[in-house]
Order: C-alpha cells, then sequence, then structure tokens
C-alpha cells in the first residue's frame, strides 16, 4: 500500500485508493463491482497520459471508465482504473459539427443539440455514456435512417499508451480511426468525440403495445411490414417482463420514425397498427431526447445475456418467440429491425463490419439474488435455439470477455487488420480489459 500511496505524487489528477471517500462509487460499473487497487480521476489529457505511464511503471493492468454503463464489466483487480468522469462536455460548433466528451451521456447530449434542430443516433436510454458506444457501434432509435454513431464520427481525440495527445480522422491515422469505430477500448484512451449531427428538429414516435398470444404471427406480421417500410422508420419489438402480480405479458414496438412531418410519419407507422396482437398505442410528434428519456435501463442485477445478427426468417423467429414467450423468469428481449443507412456502409468502411443482417436480437434473463442454479441454467438453455441460427455478434451488447467472442464480433479480414492496427498502438497490451484484440 505504501507504493500505491506514492502515486499521489506521481501526478496532479485525484487518485483514489480502496477505503478512500468515493472510491466505493466509482469502482463500480453498470454490469458489477470491480476491485481495483487505485483509481486515478485525470481532468486532462496530460493527466491520462500520466495514469497510463503509472499502470506502465507499475506493472497494473488498466481498465477505462467512461459513462459505467456497459453490459460487459471486465473487471480489473488489483489494476488502475482511469475514471473519465471528468471529460463531459457537449459543444456545438460553428461549422456544424459537435464536440463531446467520452463521460457524457446521450442523454445530456440530446438536450444540448435540441434547441439547435440536431441530433446524433444514439444509444436507446439516456443514461448511456458516449464513449463505449462511440467506439462499440451504436445501434439506437435511428439505426435506418441515419446508421450507426461510428457512421457519423468525424474525428477521436485520444491519448497512447506511451502518452502522446493525438486525433484521429479520415485525414490524420486514418488507419487508427477506421480501428477506433467499432474497435473499443482498445488502441488508447478517448477523451473526445467530433460527430456530424443531422438536422431533425423532431420525430414521430412512442410505443405500440403488443399481447402475447401468438407471439410467432406478430412477429412475422412486424417482419413483412418493416421490409416495405422506408428508412425513416425504425422499430425495435421489446417483450418486458412478467409482472409479480402474475398479469399477462405483453411486448411493446418503440417506433421512431427520423422525420417532423405527423402526417407523413402516421402514414409510416399505420402498417404497424393493423399487425395481429395490438392492444393499443401512444404516438406522437415530440423531440427526439422524449424517446430517449422514455427507455429505461434494466436493473443492474447479474444476468445471463445472448445476442446475435440474423436474417428474420421464419425458422429465427419461431425460435425466437419460443425463447422469449417459454423462459420462466424475469427477462427482456428485443429484435431491432436493421437495413436502410445502417446497410448502405461498406463493410470494410469501420471495424463495425456486420452490415447485411436483418436483425439484431437481445435478451438478458435477471439472476437476482437468490435465484434457483436451474433458472440460470434455463435460461441458457432456452437461448441456444436461438445463437445456433445467429451469424455474428454486437460487442457493446456481449457481456463476457471471452476472446473466442472476437470471431463473432468481427469478421477474419476485420479481425486480422484490427490486430494490425493494436500492434501499431498497444504493442504490450496495456488496454487488455475489453473485448481484447491480440
Amino acid at each position: 500500500m505504501t507504493e500505491l500511496t506514492a502515486l499521489r505524487r506521481a501526478t496532479d489528477a485525484e487518485i483514489l485508493l480502496p477505503g478512500d471517500a468515493g472510491y466505493e462509487e466509482v469502482r463500480s460499473v453498470y454490469a458489477g463491482a470491480g476491485d481495483p487497487a487505485v483509481i486515478v480521476r485525470p481532468s486532462t489529457p496530460e493527466q491520462v497520459a500520466e495514469a497510463l505511464g503509472l499502470a506502465r511503471e507499475h506493472g497494473l493492468p488498466v481498465s477505462v471508465r467512461s459513462g459505467g454503463h456497459g453490459a460487459n464489466s471486465f473487471p480489473n483487480p488489483g489494476g488502475l482504473v482511469i475514471d473519465m468522469a471528468a471529460f463531459d462536455t457537449v459543444e456545438v460548433r460553428g461549422d456544424g459539427t459537435v464536440r463531446v466528451g467520452t463521460a457524457a451521456t446521450w442523454g445530456e447530449v440530446a438536450d444540448a443539440l435540441a434547441p439547435h434542430g440536431l441530433v446524433i443516433t444514439s444509444g436507446d436510454t439516456r443514461e448511456v455514456g458516449v464513449g463505449g458506444i462511440a467506439l462499440g457501434g451504436g445501434v439506437g432509435w435511428l439505426v435506418r435512417s441515419v446508421g450507426l454513431t461510428v457512421d457519423v464520427l468525424e474525428a477521436v481525440e485520444l491519448v497512447t499508451v506511451d502518452g502522446r495527445c493525438i486525433t484521429a480522422s479520415a485525414a490524420s491515422e486514418p488507419e487508427l480511426f477506421w480501428a477506433l469505430r467499432g474497435g473499443g477500448g482498445n488502441f488508447g484512451v478517448a477523451t473526445h468525440f467530433t460527430f456530424r449531427p443531422a438536422s431533425l428538429p423532431a420525430v414521430v414516435g412512442g410505443r405500440i403495445e403488443v399481447g402475447f398470444d401468438d407471439l410467432a404471427a406478430t412477429l412475422r406480421a412486424w417482419r413483412d411490414a418493416m421490409r416495405l417500410a422506408p428508412d425513416e422508420l425504425s422499430v425495435t419489438f421489446l417483450a418486458l417482463p412478467a409482472l409479480p402480480s402474475g398479469a399477462p405479458r405483453t411486448a411493446q414496438l418503440l417506433v421512431c420514425y427520423a422525420g417532423d412531418d405527423e402526417e407523413a410519419g402516421r402514414a409510416a407507422i399505420a402498417p404497424l397498427l393493423e399487425l395481429p396482437g395490438v392492444t393499443g398505442s401512444q404516438i406522437a410528434r415530440r423531440p427526439y431526447g422524449e424517446l430517449v428519456a422514455s427507455a429505461a435501463a434494466p436493473p443492474p442485477v447479474p444476468v445471463v445475456g445472448g445476442e446475435g445478427f440474423a436474417d428474420f426468417d421464419d425458422e429465427v423467429v419461431d425460435a425466437f418467440a419460443s425463447a422469449v414467450a417459454d423462459y420462466a423468469g424475469p427477462a427482456v428481449a428485443s429484435a431491432r429491425y436493421l437495413g436502410g443507412a445502417f446497410s448502405r456502409i461498406d463493410p470494410e468502411a469501420t471495424a463495425f463490419a456486420i452490415r447485411e443482417a436483418e436483425v439484431l436480437l437481445f435478451r438478458v434473463a435477471f439472476l437476482p439474488p437468490g435465484t434457483p442454479p436451474e433458472l440460470a441454467e434455463a435460461a441458457e438453455e432456452s437461448w441456444r435455439p436461438v445463437r445456433a441460427r445467429t451469424t455474428g455478434s454486437y460487442g457493446n451488447f456481449v457481456e463476457a470477455s471471452d476472446p473466442a467472442h472476437l470471431a463473432r464480433i468481427y469478421p477474419p479480414a476485420t479481425l486480422e487488420r484490427l490486430r494490425a492496427v493494436k500492434r501499431a498502438f498497444d504493442p504490450e497490451n496495456l488496454l487488455a480489459r475489453n473485448h481484447n484484440i491480440v
């Protein structure tokens, strides 16, 4: 501990050690609690560089905390956590771009852009931080109309493991810029992002309530409707957990038409209101930020997760419907329809290379304290038929750090290209607490 205490003299950044006020709050992230030996809280890029230097000097593994909301906790026992909470500004620039700190939340971004009639495609909920989404992909409410968050990213300011403060863009360090758009935090510590926002004063959206009586039939009809839908319409099917009261389970279609013409939006949404099983709807013209604020994040308890990209043929529909309807424990499941702007990007343009899938499927089964082991096993078993029919994974939805996941997140050519960038910018793999590219 004497050695760790000496760290305080090596940097002007705030240092937290076990037992210090604030340590307990910062050591924890959404997906679980960590047990780092030291937490460094920089407020400048130079202090980030100092933190990386301390980690190298003392042989401490490094993890980076931006919003603290990742599905993957990547525990770092005995290591050094760089808490980026001070990097939370949102700046609308005169050239039409937006510069955002890595620890800002997407709710804060939406609030800052609303007076300007601008939006950046983002995660689904207010609380999610910018950094993880911006480096991992960014599948959200505008995925069909605008694409991924990485698709509107124009530059990344980051600190390399050897202490350099650089900017990666199409014009400067283009190969690193390619890798950062989907490759996660493998190559440096991002401090700020520059985005090209879309002009969107309002959207038409909300939710459509759906019953569980014949889930497969509803999902097939929804798929067929989305195959004919305009790119402005993004929709996610969301199955809600059973209520303690024993009331029938329900589901929702979360709807966003990217346009402020309410008549056009309602016309695009109208076929969804005719789907079998629809029981009600709440659709209106509203600010984009209102949709982001309306989506609740799942509770931070242990989970068994499942996810994957797929073509939504009848076999996949039936497997997904069975996994959702037949599992007896508390769970949330979603099917996000893709296509549109998401699929028009060349798979080689960014490190997020899975661009041809029709849907992104996701399910988390919650395991609160006292959950019987057989229920966790049942959660794994119920998702297995779905997983067997998926063709890849979205890294931000993969909660485990098993290296085998890399082959599902990245196609072979993409992974080899990422490894070359990793060798160039982090040859000693200092940044290993992630979906580690080695």
